[in-house]
């Protein structure tokens, strides 16, 4: 792929896209400010890595703190870049060149044209600085937020390459395969060992490895902004508990491949989600967990307590990338991160799961319809979910994920989970 002839057609529709967004809220032209490093705390010196503002990023891959994107309709896009003051610390290098050619690029102050500018980014002083009163107009940040649902050849191929990175290692050695440290990563790696694949965000890791006979990893990387995310479960080991549980793995992975399959152009995505519950209910019963019907199962509430969190979430710029949750969701799905109608050219993510998490089960344990002697045993394993990234396509998807590792989870072969 040719980076840089789709990274100039990508600023080419984005700046007509703005230009119209700009022309219907009565602006002239937008600033937008890559960012602000933040303090780790009030009481020292030290900053955390900068991660520009998504509204930056999306016109090009520079971490670098105030830099300034001049967009001004029907002309090339300006970028100041001015040269770094702090001789503590230097800004990394960009990881690729092949985007300098969309813009004219200067160290000197930007000269604004004349009327109404609109100033997008987290430093009101620096639209102080510029004598900008329209700072993140919201109706214009919605809008630009909208833009980014809809990716171009461009980000697709960002995605992809995000994907393929992803999918060469685990933590420290996914640090080193990657390439990429805990600031650059789209978000902290996610590697729990049996029950603490119950805590769904699990980062709060022992400082020694232990045997286990579950592993769930839920890992990603980034590529010029642009964030792959992904997770896998294993079991390994005999007796009935650990197939019992390799059951669920397997369950699990059908159902996900099952509901990529479903996508279409059209179906809002909480339907996919509603559909989710069903298949999980499903399993449930196959496992032996419950012998409810199915229907049951989900109108009681029951998958829910297994199956808490929204089947997916758009995938961008941001992880749980905006634009997408638009409106809420029903009040029974208090967690779905995408109420949008399924379109082509989105790109989010399809991640069912199943846990063990005995605050959620609480409630039911006086219920004679469960099967407790059997979740108590599996509860050792804590939880399963397998997740992929899709791009929408006028027909069906493009799996960015299953491209680069095909096999969604299973049984490990040997070696101690560790």
């Amino acid at each position: 792929m040719d980076l840089g002839n789709l990274h100039q057609a990508h600023v080419r529709q984005l700046l007509q896209e703005v230009t119209d967004a700009l022309e219907k809220r009565g602006f002239s032209a937008l600033v937008v400010h890559s960012g602000t490093p933040l303090k780790r705390t009030d009481v020292d010196d030290q900053y955390w890595s900068l991660r520009p503002t998504p509204h930056f990023q999306h016109w090009l891959p520079l971490a670098e703190p105030g830099c300034l994107l001049i967009l001004v309709p029907g002309r090339k896009p300006v970028l100041v870049r001015p040269k770094p003051q702090s001789f503590w610390e230097a800004p990394a290098s960009p990881e690729t060149d092949h985007f300098w050619d969309s813009f004219e690029v200067t160290e000197s102050g930007p000269t604004l044209p004349a009327g109404r500018v609109a100033f997008v980014g987290d430093d009101a002083a620096a639209a102080a600085a510029l004598k900008i009163a329209d700072v993140n107009p919201p109706a214009l940040v919605r809008a630009l937020d909208a833009l980014r649902v809809y990716k171009t050849p461009y980000e697709v191929e960002c995605l992809a390459e995000a994907n393929r990175r992803a999918a060469r290692g685990l933590h420290l050695a996914f640090l080193g395969a990657t390439r990429q440290d805990d600031a650059e990563t789209p978000y902290k790696n996610i590697v729990a060992l049996g029950k603490h694949a119950a805590t769904l965000h699990h980062v709060s890791y022992a400082k020694r490895a232990e045997p286990a006979q579950s592993l769930l990893v839920d890992a990603g990387a980034c590529f010029a902004g642009y964030c792959s995310d992904i997770t896998r479960t294993w079991v390994k080991g005999a007796g009935a508990a650990a197939s019992a549980f390799a059951q669920l793995v397997a369950g699990v992975e059908a159902m996900q491949q099952r509901l990529c399959g479903q996508v279409r152009v059209g179906m809002p995505y909480e339907q996919l989600h509603d559909e989710s519950h069903r298949q999980v209910a499903d399993i449930l019963r196959e496992a032996g967990i419950s012998r409810l019907p199915a229907d049951e199962l989900v109108s009681r509430g029951i998958t829910r307590a297994f199956y808490p969190h929204g089947l997916g979430h758009s995938l961008g710029l941001q992880c749980h990338d905006v634009g997408c949750a638009l409106r809420p969701p029903r009040e029974d799905n208090p967690f779905l991160r995408n109420t949008t109608e399924i379109a082509p050219r989105q790109v989010f993510t399809i991640e069912p799961g199943l846990y063990f998490i005995e605050a959620l089960l609480a409630p039911l344990r006086k219920s004679p319809d469960v099967d407790w002697k059997l979740v108590d045993a599996l509860a050792a394993f804590g939880g399963i979910r397998i997740e992929d990234d899709v791009v929408v396509q006028d027909r069906g998807i493009r799996n960015l994920t299953r491209e680069v590792l095909p096999v969604g989870g299973g049984t490990a072969q040997a070696g101690t989970v560790s």
